[in-house]
């Protein structure tokens, strides 16, 4: 071992048996982190240079061969962008402790925190819920109270739709043409963009007795959903719209805890989507029928949501005992590396 190794290793060993657990009181979870991403860069480092542990230290570990490493980790151990992240944490949580500990390392430690952290894509993570969960969010409101009877309406044609909840509140009696022979409404959407979407006959059903209650004698330029404020109609307020959905969503929620834990009217538009998708609507169907300007928009919302729908339900089928989740034991080599990692608190 040379003279930099004299310095690199009882610093390791420092921050792993010592500063972490002692003097930081860090979790053993976050210690075993620490550990195992201290030792992939030591075994890559050995593989890499073809060197023993023996030789390494500070010196050896620069910018370029760090970064190195860490390309390493993505394209040959398939680790995620977020995991690459972690372990440059843990070297750069490393290196500001040895830095503070040896004036030494100052120099090594400038140049690993010039390397930066890699953006994560944004991926986006939907909620929805099951064709199950939405009969029984169905079933809460009471139709035999006026104002339930409209609140039961809404949710209808919201998920049937796969509207916008402004969309709705926008709607006036004249955008809804039910005498057709095929019922579609006129939806306006960002971008003051509108589209025909159909009306399933359910949903016309429940129409017809919406407005044999509410608009009995109210013009065709009326909003299709309005509260009266001091005997004037006005639309009803999005707040009003999200009040009753919480309230249903939170009754449902305590018969079946799949219903989720803040329901909130956009669900309805996810799930009817995620429905469609996976009952054979095509995409750029699927694109058009809910109004999204780019084809990608709705590609990276539903398309990666019936992914990990999928992933969720293998995992949650797939036994314990299955090949796939058992880790297979990696034979200890008893050389002098291993000898040194024990010394130094890195196994």
């Amino acid at each position: 071992m040379n003279r930099h190794s004299n310095l690199l290793f009882p610093l390791i060993r420092d921050f792993l048996v010592i500063y972490l657990p002692k003097q930081k009181a860090v979790s053993p979870h976050t210690i075993k982190s620490y550990k195992e991403s201290l030792n992939l860069l030591i075994n890559y480092t050995k593989e890499a240079m073809d060197i023993s542990m023996m030789k390494i230290d500070f010196e050896t570990f620069t910018r370029n061969h760090l970064e190195n490493f860490l390309n390493w980790l993505e394209t040959n151990r398939k680790s995620s962008i977020s995991t690459r992240n972690q372990r440059l944490a843990a070297l750069k949580s490393f290196y500001s402790y040895a830095s503070n500990r040896d004036i030494a390392v100052v120099s090594y430690a400038q140049e690993i925190n010039k390397i930066p952290a890699k953006q994560i894509e944004k991926v986006h993570d939907i909620k929805y819920f099951s064709e199950d969960v939405l009969k029984l969010i169905l079933q809460q409101p009471d139709t035999n109270n006026k104002r339930e009877m409209r609140n039961l309406f809404f949710m209808i044609l919201l998920y049937d739709t796969g509207a916008r909840k402004q969309e709705i509140l926008d709607l006036r009696l004249s955008d809804l043409h039910i005498t057709s022979k095929e019922p579609y409404v006129i939806l306006t959407g960002k971008g003051q963009k509108t589209r025909f979407v159909p009306l399933m006959a359910k949903t016309v059903d429940h129409y017809k007795r919406y407005i044999s209650v509410f608009h009995q004698e109210s013009s065709e330029d009326s909003f299709l959903f309005y509260v009266v404020r001091k005997g004037v109609k006005s639309a009803m307020s999005p707040d009003n719209v999200e009040k009753f959905i919480k309230k249903y969503g939170r009754t449902a929620r305590i018969l079946n805890k799949d219903v989720p834990e803040s329901l909130h009217p956009h669900m309805f538009r996810h799930s009817r989507s995620i429905h469609l998708y996976r009952n054979g609507m095509p995409l750029p169907l699927l694109s058009e029928w809910l109004g999204h300007a780019q084809l990608e928009t709705t590609l990276q919302y539903y398309a990666n949501a019936d992914t990990k729908m999928k992933r969720d339900a293998i995992e949650k089928a797939t036994s314990d005992l299955n090949p796939s989740r058992t880790t297979p034991v990696a034979a200890i080599d008893w050389n002098d590396d291993e000898t040194m990692k024990k010394l130094y608190g890195l196994v």
